[in-house]
This record gives structure tokens, sequence and C-alpha cells, in this order.
């Protein structure tokens, strides 16, 4: 069973940073995949950032160039960098892992979801 919990959000002005965290408790195996999500009020869950156990990465292209997602392994926490934020990028932000042969921003193929933690961006 994994845990994971996110911290970090906040409300920031337009153009700004914030860091996000996620630590995850449990026994994570090697071929894992981490990922954020984050979901907008009336609108689906969306992928933003994944990261699978060999380092390599993903990222949408509304956030490319922006944000970069990060882990520290001896930590088991999951970062991502947020920076140059829109007020578009408001949104509850979740913090999801699952074990996958091939890494995805697709939600329906993860299984272990953080409770999210709320990014607020103002223009």
């Amino acid at each position: 069973q994994v845990q994971l919990v996110e911290s970090g959000g906040g409300s920031v002005q337009a153009g700004g940073s914030l860091r996000l965290s996620c630590a995850a408790f449990g026994y994570i195996y090697s071929s894992y995949c981490m990922g954020w999500f984050r979901q907008a009020p009336g609108k689906e869950r969306e992928g933003v950032a994944a990261i699978d156990s060999t380092g390599s990465t993903s990222y949408a292209d509304s956030v490319k160039g922006r944000f970069t997602i990060s882990q520290d392994n001896a930590k088991n926490t999951l970062y991502l960098q947020m920076n140059s934020l829109k007020p578009e990028d408001t949104a509850m932000y979740y913090c999801a892992a699952d074990y996958l042969a091939t890494m995805t921003l697709a939600r329906q193929a993860f299984g272990y979801w953080g409770q999210g933690t709320q990014v607020t961006v103002s223009s």
C-alpha cells in the first residue's frame, strides 16, 4: 500500500513560483511512475507531469518550459517546481503513483492518489 501526502500549495500572483512536494509512504518498487495532476472547478482532472524510476519525464504542453518534475529517492519525495505561473494554472493539484510499464499522463492508469493541495494564481 502506498500513501501520498502533498504540500506546498498556496496563493501567488501571476508570474510567481511555487514548489509542490509529495511524500510517499509505503514500499515503492522499481518500475513505478509518479505524476502530478490538476483539477480546476468544473473541469476534468488532467495530467501535468510524470516521472518514472529511470528519471525520464513527460509534461503537458501547457506547462512545458515552466514546470519541472523531480524526485528525491532517498526521501521518497516527489516535487513539482512551478515557475511563471498563470491564472489558468489555478487548480487543486494531486500527486499520483502506480507501477506502470510505460510512463503516461492518463489519470486512469494511476491507482494511488493524494488528497490534493490548492494552487491559486491571481492576475
